[in-house]
């Protein structure tokens, strides 16, 4: 065989194996993008967890606590967003209700410890700390616990 037929070949070859490529690609794009313009009732959707979590649970934000602690050289400021997780089935007005325990709690709490010690708490420690602290004072009052997490949302210090 000759150079100049050898290199038509390989120049063919290639040429069906690009060609070959492009066309599987394009069916399989295809065929994709039809399943995806497919109406809502033909595919069933699997719900997300943010969907999930929705529905099973309500949030109830508690946003500006502001917490003046003492520092070495200075005071220092804690400003935190929390949130109330609780069942849908609870009731708003009960949770707006323990808004003003939850901030006495977490001010009389925070306020007693110094800065350098709040600065070394990683955010799930302390989230875990005012939790218990706040079922501890509501307990103390006997006041029933009408949520089930308390979420740090928002955490400046300054």
């Amino acid at each position: 065989m000759t150079m100049p037929r050898l290199m038509l070949i390989i120049l063919v070859l290639n040429l069906l194996i690009t060609l070959g490529g492009v066309g599987a690609n394009y069916w399989m794009l295809r065929a994709g993008v039809q399943a995806a313009s497919a109406p809502a009732g033909e595919a069933a959707e699997a719900p997300t967890v943010a969907e999930v979590a929705a529905s099973e649970y309500q949030f109830f934000p508690i946003d500006k606590i502001i917490v003046s602690v003492r520092g070495t050289a200075r005071e220092h400021y804690f400003v935190l967003d929390l949130a109330l997780q609780a069942g849908k089935e609870t009731e708003k007005v009960q949770l707006e209700s323990l808004e003003p325990m939850v901030r006495n709690s977490v001010v009389s709490h925070l306020s007693a410890l110094s800065f350098d010690a709040l600065r070394e708490l990683p955010v799930s420690d302390l989230q875990t700390k005012l939790e218990n602290v706040l079922r501890e004072d509501l307990a103390a009052r006997n006041i029933s616990v009408p949520f089930s997490n308390l979420l740090v949302s928002k955490l400046i210090v300054q």
